[in-house]
């Protein structure tokens, strides 16, 4: 769902399939409290935006195929939470509470992330860079200080990591953004509109979802297998539905953490030419291989119609999420398409931020090493925690990334989610990574925090886990103090 609900009578279907199976066991409460759980969830989330009108009770029932009561107790409870705005017999519009909600029986509750999959900066590092990028500034003050392109100093130091990995770059060919999900935006405005289709993977990228959403472009899902990507599904949806482009992730893939090999590569740039279809290619967990090195740039095996592929980068995964410095590496006819377009969704990216990112990415040898380490010891501790806790879930390592894809004993992935929200822990649902409410059956565990940190997260996961499948007995896991 997109802001463009936002005031409108929120679809009774479209809102069942956004809820997914928020049904909990019998024995871990009332079905309104699930549901009330559920439909918090979608708001928080901004899956349901804030002034949008929720269908009246008894459709929202006959939907569910629940009784209208539980449905009028689950809008009585967000009511009381300040999650709705109205009154009972009336429309009823979506909120946010002005204060936080307190769960009865949790005085305190915990407050542990793990929606974002990140690490805390290389310290000495980013210090320094910003330091030099201070000293260095001073001849871009005598100008307006806007780089709708990027300074030369940043473009140069991303043509050479690119050169460097087998495929031949000019600064040209780089347009600095600010961030990933703009480098994406900008692509989708410039060659997408509503109504266009674009090929994703299944499971993908939250965040490309929602700015798909956001454009009113619709994102046509091939689902990954157990072993990877299914290339030939990728053939065949590309030739049936002409999508207007394509998104995929494919290194470290968001959230798998799989890599597709060498061959895979070259069958799916010749796929790319063949089918005219542009592609944009997402390299922002690159950086974070922790069993084998990547093999080189997808654009790289591109034969012909090397136009057809626009990659993208980022600093946020490999250095810092609050270094707001991400990239588009394309042919320069597509850049010049990509710019005549860009002044009307923003002037540039701070100077600043720009040359400090020249001097990490300099010095990016020095520092990644020991984040893939750490990346590798708090993986091996979240697997340890699982084995431990949740005995019967099933995680798969794909050898990157920053994250588990843990697949379910049941598909009770956003029931799941809203009980961890009440426990303090916020953990985003497998449906949020899909399209149209699938992957009920799996939630992505990041293992980027510090070892007490994700070990209380798992606590947290458990006690969830336990609340909504109703399992009973003594309480055998202690909180981390």
């Amino acid at each position: 769902m997109s802001n463009e609900l936002a005031g409108r009578r929120l679809d009774v279907d479209l809102l069942a399939r956004e809820l997914g199976n928020w049904r909990t066991s019998s024995n871990s409460g009332p079905a309104y409290q699930g549901l009330s759980d559920g439909l918090r969830m979608l708001i928080v989330d901004g899956r349901v935006p804030v002034g949008a009108q929720l269908p009246s009770e008894r459709a929202l029932a006959d939907a569910l195929r629940v009784s209208r009561t539980t449905v009028t107790a689950a809008y009585t409870q967000m009511r009381d939470d300040g999650y709705l705005n109205g009154r009972r017999g009336a429309r009823s519009t979506t909120a946010l509470p002005v204060t936080p909600t307190v769960v009865p029986g949790f005085t305190e509750p915990a407050s542990v992330n793990l929606a974002a999959a990140t690490l805390a900066a290389p310290f000495a590092a980013v210090s320094q860079a910003f330091t030099e990028a201070a000293k260095e500034i001073t001849p871009y003050l005598c100008g307006i200080g806007i780089e709708m392109s990027g300074v030369l100093p940043l473009r140069t130091a991303i043509a050479e990591r690119y050169c460097a990995r087998g495929l031949p770059t000019d600064p040209d060919e780089i347009m600095v953004t600010t961030g990933a999900l703009h480098a994406i935006g900008l692509i989708m405005t410039t060659y997408a509109q509503a109504g266009d289709r674009v090929l994703v993977e299944q499971p993908t990228y939250h965040g490309a979802l929602a700015s798909m959403a956001a454009r009113g472009i619709r994102p046509v899902p091939v689902a990954m297998t157990a072993d990877g990507w299914d290339l030939d599904a990728v053939e065949a949806a590309v030739r049936q539905l002409s999508p207007s482009l394509a998104y995929l992730i494919v290194d470290n893939h968001n959230p798998t953490g799989m890599t597709l090999p060498e061959a895979g590569r070259k069958r799916l740039a010749q796929i790319i030419s063949e089918t005219r279809t542009r592609t944009i290619i997402d390299e922002t967990i690159l950086d974070i291989w922790l069993d084998e090195p990547v093999p080189a740039p997808l654009a790289a095996a591109m034969t012909a119609r090397r136009d057809l592929v626009m990659t993208v980068g980022s600093m946020s995964k490999s250095c810092w999420g609050g270094l707001r410095i991400g990239w588009i590496r394309a042919e320069r006819s597509t850049l010049t398409t990509i710019a005549a377009l860009r002044p009307a969704v923003d002037v540039g990216t701070a100077v600043l931020e720009q040359l400090a990112t020249a001097r990490l990415l300099d010095v990016a040898d020095q520092y990644l090493p020991e984040r893939r380490h750490i990346l590798r010891t708090r993986r091996e501790l979240l697997l340890a925690l699982l084995e431990e806790h949740l005995p019967d879930w099933q995680p798969d390592s794909g050898g990157g990334g920053m994250s588990l894809w843990v697949r379910l004993p049941a598909p009770m992935s956003s029931a799941l989610s809203a009980a961890a929200s009440r426990l303090g822990l916020e953990i985003p649902p497998g449906p949020r990574f899909g399209v149209d409410g699938t992957l009920e059956r799996f939630i992505r565990v990041p293992y980027a925090l510090p070892d007490a940190q994700l070990t209380e997260a798992i606590v947290l996961l458990a006690r969830a886990w336990r609340s909504i499948t109703g399992v009973t007995g003594p309480e055998p896991y202690a909180m981390v103090v």
